[in-house]
């Protein structure tokens, strides 16, 4: 048997009720005998739509009819149409859709409501019938919660857009959906994550909190997200976590933590994160990272440290992840004694990180970290805030003496000055002033020698 595929982009220049005729007249066969070999694409998009057609054609799989005016979906309000996959109602200015405004669509895979404004409720039955829905987008709405039994039906549920409303918390309509794999609730206004927000979620893949108003995460919150692997906590109001916020989640490979008020990284947050191999802690407030923090990172790549108030980074706080590709500690007001010599080194020898500006001892601030010379005393690390100087030792020896030099060299100017003062009047009287300015300055230099040479002495005690 020859297969045969109709695809047909209805351009809508008709009145709805005639275009959908003409789509089922032209697009497929009169008859409307649906079947597997025939199928057609509805484009509806930018029609200037303000409600939906009467009919549209049964063999159609995907609608597509965003950036319209259309305002209310009625019961049944698409027919029958077992073959739609797709339909998509992004842009539109839906209100109110009425329980069972989806029934007919029993195959329907995909849902797409975005960027209704005017959607701030969802009925218990809104999606009755669709029985195999995979992913679904009410994104940028107007919504402030899901009634908790929405998706009783959704068992095949795998992705649910829900970023941009108006939720302070996470929706109970989530709780058990163990197929559900991704989950999008960015931008709302949610404040905390409760012990039983993510109950049940044991197939969640991705999870999305960033830019909400979090500042409360409860003890055992995340612990059925078993098959976590990418989770995004960023830009909310987190000043603490639970000892053991992110325990069994062995399969993690991406957190991010970034652009909350954290001031300390404790060693018991990421004792089970084996898999990690991204992880932000930039934006923060921290001024101090446990001893053993990363010691099972062995996985991980990426560390970002940036933009934060750490001054010192011990080595026994890196050495476990001293194989990592790439580390940001750019914007920190890094103090750059002896116990960063190490990550000198590091960044001499590896080349995987740079931009690390030092704003103490005063010595160096300014500087890069690589830029700054370590001297050594009896093979002793030496703070360049003890030698006030970033030389070299030979250098520092050459600089002295260069230094002790014009000293003298102005002591000794200053006496010849003093004594040319003193003997003016004696060179008045010819030959016999000479004779007794050579005495004279012979016994100022006499007198002032020993005052010199004390000077000099106090001034070497002082600069060794």
């Amino acid at each position: 048997m020859t297969v045969i595929t109709f695809t047909v982009s209805v351009l809508c220049l008709l009145p709805p009720a005639a275009l959908a005729r003409w789509a089922c007249e032209r697009a497929c066969p009169a008859s409307c005998s649906c079947t597997q070999e025939k199928s057609c694409s509805v484009l509806c998009d930018r029609s200037g739509m303000a409600e939906l057609p009467r009919e549209f054609p049964c063999e159609a799989s995907a609608i597509n009819l965003d950036k319209n005016s259309l305002k209310f979906l009625s019961e049944r309000a698409f027919g029958t149409l077992p073959a739609l996959k797709t339909l998509s109602l992004d842009h539109n200015n839906i209100s109110f859709i009425t329980p069972g405004a989806f029934k007919g669509l029993g195959n329907l895979v995909e849902l797409k409501i975005a960027n209704n404004d005017y959607i701030s409720y969802l009925h218990t039955r809104t999606f009755t019938g669709l029985k195999k829905l995979v992913r679904l987008d009410v994104s940028n709405c107007n919504l402030f919660n899901i009634p908790d039994r929405i998706f009783l039906e959704q068992a095949a549920l795998k992705e649910v857009r829900c970023f941009e409303n108006n939720f302070r918390r996470i929706p109970g309509a989530f709780r058990g959906m163990e197929n559900l794999t991704h989950l999008y609730l960015e931008r709302n206004k949610i404040e905390a994550v409760a012990y039983n927000s993510l109950l049940g979620l044991r197939g969640l893949r991705y999870l999305n909190l960033q830019e909400n108003l979090i500042n409360v995460i409860h003890d055992g919150s995340f612990q059925d997200l078993l098959r976590l692997e990418n989770f995004y906590f960023n830009d909310n109001l987190l000043t603490d976590l639970p000892r053991h916020a992110f325990r069994g989640l062995v399969r993690l490979k991406m957190l991010n933590l970034g652009g909350n008020q954290l001031t300390n990284v404790s060693r018991t947050w990421f004792g089970d994160l084996v898999e990690l191999e991204v992880l932000y802690l930039d934006r923060n407030q921290l001024v101090n990272i446990e001893e053993g923090t990363f010691q099972n990172l062995t996985s991980l790549i990426t560390l970002h440290l940036n933009s934060n108030n750490l001054t010192s980074l011990p080595f026994p706080v890196f050495q476990p992840v001293y194989f990592l590709a790439r580390l940001f500690l750019f914007r920190n007001p890094w103090a750059c004694d002896c116990s960063l010599e190490w990550l000198k080194q590091w960044m001499e020898s590896y080349k995987l990180v740079r931009d690390v500006p030092c704003a103490s001892p005063s010595s160096v601030a300014g500087l890069d970290l690589g830029e700054v010379v370590f001297a050594r005393a009896n093979g002793t690390c030496v703070d360049p805030g003890e030698l006030n100087l970033t030389a070299a030792p030979a250098d520092v020896a050459s600089t002295t003496e260069n230094r002790f030099n014009s000293l003298i060299s102005k002591l000794l100017q200053q006496e010849i000055r003093e004594e040319l003062g003193n003997g003016t009047e004696s060179l008045r009287n010819g030959t016999l002033a000479e004779a007794e300015d050579g005495q004279l300055s012979a016994g100022v230099r006499g007198q002032r020698a020993p005052a010199v040479l004390c000077f000099v002495a106090v001034w070497l005690a002082r600069c060794t």
